[in-house]
């Protein structure tokens, strides 16, 4: 999809591509859902929680084109507090998996991963190309720029699986995805906050955004 650099902010193009971005996402969600159950895998429900999380903010960032600064800011924070609570549930399905157990399976971690690893590069690269990026859609991009990093710790994970029959790479990167969607909503509500000010013309002051 080309984008040249005059591409409005509520054009049809941009919203073509939250669309096109969304259900890949949604495809994407599913794919780890169902390979996740017969994996075994936390690492792939990890991406499947974060992709899910993903297609709903993509679907905020469409309703939120064409709304006013305020209520988009109001998105993007929501779309950042929904990633804190996905990292804190994956930590906890790590640690029951790494109480009760697990056998996850290396080679259909490697091949899913792969797979997402292609289709969230392409959401990247639509996304990067759009032009003037609110705080909304620039929480969309370090979505999927979180997704394909995760992607790469699977494949990585998957063939120790292979190597090892151990279940502490997989409950490894699937800790690890949770700790970039902490990172990713931490900075999300950073955004936020200092959009805040750019657009009052007003102070940031360090850290004040978790106060507010």
């Amino acid at each position: 999809m080309s984008c040249n650099d005059d591409f409005d902010l509520d054009s049809a193009g941009k919203r073509r591509t939250l669309w096109i971005v969304l259900w890949l996402n949604v495809a994407i969600a599913v794919g780890f859902f169902v390979v996740a159950y017969f994996a075994d895998s936390n690492a792939l429900l990890a991406n499947g929680l974060d992709n899910s999380s993903d297609a709903f903010v993509y679907a905020l960032s469409l309703l939120a084109l064409t709304r006013s600064q305020s209520w988009k800011r109001g998105a993007a924070r929501f779309s950042g507090i929904m990633l804190l609570v996905f990292a804190g549930g994956v930590i906890a399905d790590a640690v029951r998996r790494f109480i009760e157990g697990s056998e996850p399976g290396g080679l259909m971690m490697i091949a899913m991963a792969a797979i997402a690893a292609v289709v969230n590069l392409i959401c990247l690269r639509m996304l990067q190309k759009l032009q003037q990026k609110d705080v909304n859609l620039r929480a969309a991009t370090t979505f999927s720029f979180n997704d394909f990093i995760s992607n790469g710790g699977i494949i990585v994970a998957g063939i120790i699986v292979m190597l090892t029959g151990a279940n502490w790479p997989d409950l490894v990167v699937g800790i690890a995805v949770a700790g970039i969607a902490l990172y990713g909503g931490i900075d999300i509500l950073r955004d936020a906050h200092r959009d805040k000010h750019e657009e009052a013309g007003t102070q940031h002051i360090k850290g004040d955004e978790f106060r507010r």
